[in-house]
């Protein structure tokens, strides 16, 4: 199975605050970890919104809407994509993680499972079309 665990933001890391050389040296032993356990997929941090844009899409029309965006509990500031065995291995990996945020920082990780395509029912599921954008993407 594989999950995403994912840092949420806070008002320093939208405002482009840097974490702190301690809290990158924390993090990449917890990425080093997370290799060696043969459980990582991917990870990456994410720029503030002001540096980013959303696409809206409503009526048949798309709007795109420049950042930065308001709810910043809701933004994201990073992430980790995991295959592990269960929700609670997933969970035990985010519980490892050095707080995002910093110390004595609240900081959030939301654990959340990522779609396989065999979860969808294979009538609605068009497998050559999964085919030729597996294959591209190995190409890269």
């Amino acid at each position: 199975m594989r999950f995403m665990l994912i840092v949420k933001a806070n008002a320093e890391s939208e405002a482009g605050v840097m974490p702190t050389k301690e809290l990158i040296a924390d993090m990449m032993k917890f990425n080093e970890s997370l290799a060696k356990a043969g459980v990582l997929l991917g990870l990456d941090g994410l720029q503030a919104s002001s540096k980013g844009a959303r696409v809206k899409f409503a009526d048949g029309k798309t709007t795109v809407i420049d950042g930065p965006f308001a709810e910043t509990k809701e933004l994201i500031a990073g992430y980790w994509l995991i295959q592990v065995n269960s929700k609670e291995e997933a969970v035990e990996w985010a519980r490892r993680s050095p707080n995002p945020a910093g110390p004595g920082k609240e900081g959030v990780i939301e654990v959340r499972q990522v779609f396989d395509m065999s979860d969808f029912p294979a009538e609605t599921v068009d497998q050559e079309a999964v085919n030729r954008v597996a294959g591209a993407m190995s190409n890269h």
